[in-house]
């Protein structure tokens, strides 16, 4: 089992970025004719299930919402962004990710553990990088104006394994609709700001260490409460 391509969130350039700790409050995201939110928590997208927390998913911090409501102006006529999951407690990204690692260990006995930690991170961040518990991210896919999911070439929260590596943004073999629909996506988060994580062509933050790290900055804003 190998890792190529971009640079992950365990790598140790990430981690060593440090956080000059922000007093920004976290806020709830409003539904506006551009942005909506889910209604409930997502549920654990691995292992077993765990309690969803609530309507905290909605809470990003308040730089991020301004952002967010910014992107979504850009977008064309009938189209809106719509976010799956903002704020994540972490004891559930702790759980998310310690199972989700330990389903790697189990498919492939004798995986180093510093290995099986550098696999799990394409998919769920280790919990001491993570940007959800510090509200600097958010999962999110483009809705049209029924409110049906534009075709992004998998599901939001679809592993790398079952999806053969097609939540990777950049995947080779994607369908030429679900490709211009993530350069959509891309083209209004990015105007904004944002970064994506390329693993998963859903998860875009601002302000936390993936963030710094992929535009050069020496600090992040948030870090894992």
């Amino acid at each position: 089992m190998t890792v190529a391509g971009p640079v992950l969130l365990a790598d140790v350039r990430v981690a060593a970025i440090p956080v000059v700790p922000s007093a920004e409050p976290l806020v709830r995201l409003v539904d506006g004719p551009r942005l909506s939110v889910a209604r409930r928590g997502p549920v654990a997208p691995v292992g077993p299930p765990v309690q969803v927390h609530g309507t905290a998913h909605a809470l990003v911090r308040r730089d991020l919402a301004r952002r967010l409501h910014a992107a979504a102006e850009l977008l064309a006529d009938g189209l809106r962004l719509h976010v799956v999951e903002g704020y994540r407690p972490p004891e559930l990204q702790r759980a998310w990710f310690e199972t989700y690692r330990g389903d790697l260990v189990a498919r492939a006995p004798g995986l180093a553990a510093d290995r099986a930690h550098q696999l799990a991170s394409r998919f769920i961040a280790p919990p001491e990088v993570a940007a959800h518990p510090s509200g600097a991210a958010v999962d999110l896919t483009l809705l049209d104006a029924d409110g049906r999911a534009l075709d992004m070439g998998t599901r939001i929260d679809a592993t790398p394994e079952a999806s053969d590596g097609a939540t990777a943004f950049d995947a080779p073999g994607l369908p030429p609709n679900a490709r211009a629909n993530r350069a959509r996506l891309a083209a209004c988060l990015g105007a904004v700001g944002l970064v994506n994580y390329p693993t998963e062509w859903w998860h875009w933050s601002y302000g936390d260490r993936y963030w710094a790290f992929v535009t050069g900055r020496p600090t992040a804003l948030y870090g894992p409460d």
